[in-house]
């Protein structure tokens, strides 16, 4: 037993991205495809398949950095969010907080407490959930400049990850308290909390400084697209929840989705290319056909708008929080081509 408990404990260190293909725009064959991963990468560890078709990711040159999972607009790549979404939260909770801030560091700052391999695995649902926490988050970066592990830019992009989140959390009125900033040596003496869930897992790593200093990263298992709730990323699952508190009535939440003209001709191919299934056709018994989008599921890819053959979709930035609540009517036709 103890065997399978460490042989899962080394798994844990896994760090390259899960990679869900029906998520992929190339997979997909959207109309342009996307190579944003391929294009983000630092160490040239992503490739396109032949033709275009999909991605390869070579575990030798991966870094664990996350920054393709920065990047990804539709949640084909994605590290396992709820490991650090866990830490965050512990360290928020007055109770157990050892610190006045709850703090992430890179693995490689000399910073104490949870760390990660790279902040820029950092994304807008976990900075965003922090907001709805509502106690102040430090990230905690080192040399980025000569770092091998990340890039130069991560603490420029992080910005840019904090604008997002800070955006998303507007409506709420509870903007996310959080600061960017290069690690000090004070920050050595930073502590490391834990949940009684980790606490069993941390016997393991004592002694191992690196380990025990990191946030606990269990491998993603497979997609089972058989279950719907399955095919939208954790990164959008957590956006959602993360509103908090609810926006009134009329708030505009900003959720970049697709809205559908009256030159739509019914053909099947924005469902077709969506990467999360959150437009769904439905076919009617009189022949009919119902376009439905599933607003929460959406990523904003818009791999539906660029693959559209008569560009009949176009991009709405802002909905109000009723339109989460319920599939949305895209368009009702009486007879399908």
């Amino acid at each position: 037993m103890l065997q399978g408990v460490l042989a899962r404990l080394d798994d844990a260190g896994n760090h390259v991205p899960r990679f869900t293909a029906p998520r992929c725009l190339l997979e997909r064959q959207a109309v342009g495809g996307c190579d944003a991963c391929h294009a983000t990468c630092p160490h040239d560890a992503i490739s396109l398949g032949m033709l275009g078709s999909s991605i390869q990711i070579d575990p030798d040159l991966c870094t664990g950095c996350g920054l393709c999972v920065q990047v990804c607009p539709s949640g084909a790549l994605e590290y396992n969010l709820e490991p650090a979404l866990q830490s965050v939260r512990d360290q928020q909770d007055a109770a157990s907080r050892a610190a006045p801030d709850a703090s992430l560091t890179c693995a490689r700052s000399g910073a104490g407490g949870p760390s990660l391999p790279c902040l820029g695995r950092v994304t807008p649902a976990l900075l965003s959930a922090a907001g709805a926490w509502g106690a102040p988050l430090t990230l905690i970066h080192g040399d980025c400049a000569g770092c091998p592990v990340g890039a130069p830019d991560v603490p420029e992009r992080l910005e840019r990850v904090l604008d997002t989140a800070q955006a998303l959390r507007a409506p709420t009125g509870k903007p996310a308290r959080v600061t960017i900033r290069p690690a000090t040596p004070e920050d050595a003496s930073r502590s490391l909390t834990v949940s009684r869930r980790g606490a069993f897992g941390a016997l393991f790593r004592v002694g191992k400084q690196h380990l025990a200093q990191s946030v606990p990263e269990s491998p993603l298992p497979f997609v089972d697209w058989s279950v719907p709730e399955d095919r939208t990323p954790q990164e959008w699952t957590w956006r959602a929840r993360s509103l908090k508190p609810a926006p009134p009535e009329g708030a505009a939440i900003p959720w970049p989705a697709p809205l559908v003209d009256d030159t739509c001709i019914d053909c099947p191919v924005c469902t077709n290319v969506c990467p999360t299934d959150a437009i769904t056709r439905d076919l009617q018994p009189d022949g009919g056909v119902k376009l439905l989008l599933n607003l929460s599921a959406c990523t904003g890819c818009m791999g539906c708008l660029h693959s559209c053959p008569p560009q009949a979709i176009h991009a709405q930035t802002h909905w109000r929080p009723a339109a989460f609540t319920a599939p949305l009517l895209l368009r009702e036709s009486d007879s399908v081509m």
